[in-house]
Formats: structure tokens, C-alpha cells, sequence
């Protein structure tokens, strides 16, 4: 069970703990976030392959707000044919900085999340860290098309991210 603690907690860009950036990134967060559409499922496209999630395949991520205003965040995703999910919590700590999300896998330790671009239909977004180290293209739809795709992983070589590192889910 530990294993899939560790494993499923990377999947939200559980970087805040790693020291400084080994390359200088462009890690912005978006200025208008609108939490209650963010809700739903996510399947991870691709992302920066790590200990924590190596050999995970068909990933998702869903999100459910709570009367408290805390988010509920499923992480989801198959390992040797078996189905691993893990759940955690994530909030918006400051509304002036809305798109720098705090989750956490374990009692009260959070680490960053940052929405670094969402189309404006909510239906695909690049998610990241504090840190290089993390990187994740999600979608609503299992997959997206190429152009967007592209689209999206230049937008990313811009930022500063090595884009050769994504590992593309299955």
C-alpha cells in the first residue's frame, strides 16, 4: 500500500519538496481559474516519467468539490494489468493566485500544483510544479488530436520544459 501512496501522490506534480530548478523554466500559473468547472475526470496524455508512476498506464485524475469548499482528488491509473487508485484532497490556498493549487496524499503535508495553461472550453490542461521536475498534459477525452497536441507541446518547449522527457500514456 505504500508503493501506491508514493506512486499515485506524483500524479498531481507533487514536486514542492525537490530543491531548486535544475533549468530555468517559465512555471506561471494561469490568472483565471474557475474551480467548479475544473471538476470531473482528467486522463493523463502525457507527463515526465518519475519513480512514482513508472509503469502506470490509462491514468486519470478526478476532482469533486466539497461543501467546504476542499476538493476531493481521485488518482487513478493500472500497473501490471492491476488498478491501483489513491485518494487525497487539494485546495486553492490564495484566490489571488488562482491557479497555484495545493494537494496532499498524506495527513496535512501539500505540495504544489500548478495550472500552467487550460483551453478555455475546460478540456485540456499542462499541469506543473515549483519545479521542473513534473509535467503533465491531461484531457477530458482519452485522447486529443495531434494538432492539439502539438500545439500544446510547443507551448510547453516555450515555457523552457524539455519536451523529449514525455512519456505518452497508454
Amino acid at each position: 500500500m505504500k508503493h501506491i501512496l508514493i506512486l499515485l501522490c506524483a500524479l498531481l506534480g507533487l514536486g514542492s519538496c525537490q530543491s531548486g530548478n535544475s533549468t530555468e523554466i517559465d512555471n506561471r500559473t494561469v490568472q483565471t481559474f474557475d474551480v467548479p468547472r475544473f471538476m470531473g475526470k482528467w486522463h493523463e496524455i502525457a507527463r515526465y516519467d518519475h519513480r512514482f508512476e513508472k509503469g502506470m498506464t490509462r491514468v486519470t485524475a478526478t476532482y469533486t468539490l466539497l461543501s467546504n469548499g476542499r476538493i476531493e482528488v481521485l488518482n487513478a491509473g493500472y500497473k501490471d494489468g492491476k488498478y491501483k487508485e489513491i485518494k487525497g484532497k487539494a485546495k486553492q490556498p490564495d484566490p489571488n493566485d488562482p491557479g497555484k493549487l495545493k494537494v496532499s496524499f498524506f495527513l496535512w503535508f501539500y505540495a504544489d500544483y500548478y495550472v500552467l495553461d487550460i483551453d478555455p472550453d475546460y478540456r485540456y490542461v499542462l499541469i506543473g510544479s515549483s519545479s521542473d521536475k513534473y509535467l503533465w498534459i491531461m484531457s477530458r477525452e482519452e485522447t486529443l488530436p495531434d494538432e492539439v497536441l502539438q500545439e500544446l507541446i510547443g507551448k510547453l518547449r516555450q515555457r523552457g520544459y524539455d519536451t523529449d522527457k514525455l512519456v505518452f500514456n497508454k
